[in-house]
């Protein structure tokens, strides 16, 4: 097995929770235990712990938020689906830099608890994350 990214979060109702992530936004449900449970959202593991004290409101800024980048044909289906199950997008749906290299399709939507989730889909993946030279992770400027 390979490396698996994992994310915990807070939330409020652990069956209001797992109502949105697994019956509205699509997600496998994973383990299961006194507290918390796991569901995995496009690989990655999330962790969601009934920890009303630590939840904080979509409306605290939208800057702390988690997201999976998609084919523009998956984007598509999966905004559709949530548009069907009635979802409150907290950014909706738009377009920046369109026709670019960098054009780029995102919403936001957020869980019962606040946290929010970024959808996005890039034109063209490979230009619009390309790093500049020098601008690396392991080039010091970070």
């Amino acid at each position: 097995m390979g490396a698996i990214l994992h994310l915990s979060l807070p939330v409020s109702d652990l069956a209001e929770a797992r109502t949105f992530y697994v019956d509205r936004l699509g997600c496998t449900p994973g383990r299961v235990r006194d507290g918390w449970f796991d569901v995995w959202f496009h690989g990655m593991q999330v962790t969601l712990h009934e920890a009303p004290g630590q939840v904080l409101s979509p409306e605290a800024g939208g800057v702390r938020h988690f997201g999976v980048t998609l084919p523009v044909d998956e984007f598509d289906r999966v905004v559709g689906h949530l548009e069907a199950k009635g979802v409150h997008w907290v950014t909706p749906v738009r377009t920046d830099h369109p026709g670019t290299p960098v054009e780029q399709r995102k919403a936001k939507l957020a869980d019962p608890s606040g946290n929010v989730i970024e959808l996005k889909a890039y034109a063209d993946p490979a230009r619009a994350l390309a790093v500049p030279p020098g601008d690396g992770p392991l080039s010091g400027t970070r």
